[in-house]
């Protein structure tokens, strides 16, 4: 039983290695990124979506919208303060809508992150993330077009936990606060991608969530985000092996849109905003884009 246990472990342990050093490196490079970019950059980003409100951009301000939505290093308990801000001072409210959607989906760290998905995989979180926010606005624009589309309390002003006066200091603490709030989630990550390699039969994810099996394996992939995505970073280890494993570009697409659309925080945040019809709304628009973003990316 000893040599049983022990054999195991060690298997495990080899397996969780080769995750570790695969995704590491690029988890402390996200986080040391995203830690710049909220420390030196957050504040320029929010000035420029509100420079935004005196130009006469229309349906093309949703471009920029949905890209500094992206570009924020914000929580989305930190966007929606921000959005109630902009909507205080005008703001449109599609663009605010396109701003919220690619913010809730995708972030610096996530994205930098995301490199160890590969190049096709990262083109693909960064594009589909996008052009789900731009279309989240479009929809605002359209029916609901002078009409209220959030609602706005509840959020007081967020506290910046940014104050220290050096740069260098504040930079730090920034990055420690992120490796905290990540830490825990990339070594189960790590972990459940090790036992998934250990015990898992092989082909089983192809026949699952492969091109073979498109209909099924989407809505699957669509559906298996919402109970696992507590973190984006601990996602990682486990959409690589699954790639590895035979899973489709366009389920792993789905799932990195229905994953951060339905972590259950998020969820809460926009229930606030939004009220139960709406809610509703926002999850058929996110799980039908999840699901035809899939099909045309297995078609390509």
């Amino acid at each position: 039983m000893a040599d049983i246990v022990k054999r195991e472990l060690d298997y495990f342990w080899f397996y969780f290695s080769i995750q570790f050093e695969q995704v590491a490196g690029y988890w402390i490079l996200g986080m040391a990124l995203g830690s710049f970019i909220s420390v030196f950059g957050k504040e320029k980003i929010h000035v420029l979506f509100t420079a935004m409100r005196n130009k006469k951009l229309g349906a093309l301000g949703l471009i920029p919208a949905s890209l500094l939505g992206i570009a924020s290093p914000l929580c989305m308990y930190g966007t929606i303060p921000i959005a109630a801000s902009f909507a205080e001072k005008g703001m449109e409210e599609d663009w605010i809508a396109a701003f919220v959607m690619s913010s809730i989906l995708l972030n610096p760290q996530l994205l930098f992150y995301s490199a160890a998905l590969g190049p096709a995989a990262l083109i693909i979180r960064f594009t589909s993330c996008f052009l789900c926010g731009a279309l989240a606005g479009l929809c605002v624009r359209c029916f609901y077009k002078n009409k209220k589309f959030f609602t706005f309390t509840g959020f007081g002003n967020t506290v910046n936990r940014d104050s220290d006066p050096n740069p260098f200091p504040r930079y730090i603490k920034n990055f420690g606060r992120n490796i905290k709030a990540t830490g825990i989630y990339f070594f189960i990550g790590i972990v459940l991608s090790a036992l998934f390699q250990r015990y898992v039969p092989e082909g089983m994810m192809a026949s699952l969530f492969g091109r073979e099996n498109r209909g099924f394996g989407l809505l699957m992939a669509a559906t298996v985000g919402v109970p696992l995505y507590m973190c984006g970073g601990g996602t990682i280890p486990l959409l690589q092996q699954w790639l590895a494993s035979g899973m489709s570009m366009g389920s792993a697409a789905a799932f990195m849109i229905t994953g951060p659309a339905t972590k259950i925080t998020n969820l809460g945040a926009v229930k606030i905003v939004l009220g139960v019809r709406r809610f509703v709304l926002y999850l058929a628009f996110t799980v039908l884009f999840a699901l035809l973003s899939g099909l045309l990316i297995d078609r390509i």
